[in-house]
């Protein structure tokens, strides 16, 4: 029997001793992203998911978060410093994390969802205040890994301002490799910052991301708490949401929607 179609079911059936053909179980198809499951049964609730995208040889687990404007495919969650996210160029490529908590889905998965449909990525933001922004991209993908998972993201929409176009001129990361401790691709050699020289963003900077110059966002530095989240050059940052010094959020949420 061939492949299952991702919007079907399979309707399997066995012979009895007679003869006679018996209708079995109806077998659900794999879902593709969570956007499917909110259209296909718009009283799905949020939680974990299996996915099984076209192309990909294993399914892999999500979180769904089913909104009014469809269902979302959880990238990244932040809310504490419980996980590390100083991490290698392995754990950013596979993911790490539970996805019912803090954790990064998988720059390899993310490549997979995004390579065959149009995406909406959504950044979400918490701070310490009691206030919230988001920043929505249209046409957002994920290059190949031979491309080092260059980011692409198209027209922004949203409170918290285009931190990954930048607040300053020259430091936009659209377009960009993605940068780990042990693999660099920030396009700094080096870069000067008043009277310090950065040859790795990821050493200053923190986690993992697509540095270019640095640049003004940067959601997987380090976590920092209340009272001691202003300052540090390592964060939680969306450096066109908060400032003049560098605001490390209290949480953030990265998702993507297909359309």
């Amino acid at each position: 029997m061939g492949p299952v179609g991702y919007c079907g079911l399979i309707l399997a059936f066995v012979f009895s001793c007679t003869g006679e053909t018996q209708k079995a179980q109806q077998i659900p198809s794999p879902h593709q992203d969570c956007t499917q499951i909110k259209a296909e049964s718009p009283q799905s609730s949020s939680g974990a998911y299996t996915m099984f995208p076209a192309g990909v040889k294993s399914p892999f687990r999500v979180y769904c978060e089913m909104r009014a404007d469809g269902g979302w495919t959880v990238l990244q969650r932040r809310t504490g410093q419980e996980l590390s996210f100083s991490r290698s160029w392995a754990d950013y490529k596979n993911g790490f994390g539970d996805v019912t908590k803090d954790h990064w889905l998988g720059l390899q998965n993310i490549f997979s969802l995004t390579k065959t449909k149009k995406w909406v990525l959504r950044v979400d933001l918490w701070d310490y205040e009691g206030g919230t922004a988001f920043a929505e991209y249209q046409d957002f993908k994920l290059g190949s890994e031979e491309e080092n998972f260059k980011l692409h993201v198209g027209k922004y929409s949203g409170t918290a301002g285009d931190a990954i176009r930048g607040a300053h001129p020259g430091i936009d990361q659209n377009g960009c490799g993605f940068s780990t401790v042990d693999r660099d691709n920030d396009n700094c050699s080096p870069c000067i910052f008043g009277d310090i020289s950065v040859r790795e963003c990821v050493t200053s900077f923190g986690g993992g991301w697509w540095y270019s110059s640095c640049g003004s966002a940067g959601l997987n530095g380090d976590w920092h708490p209340a009272g001691d989240n202003i300052g540090w050059a390592s964060g939680v940052h969306w450096r066109t949401w908060k400032g003049p010094a560098p605001y490390s959020a209290k949480a953030s949420r990265m998702m993507i929607k297909s359309v």
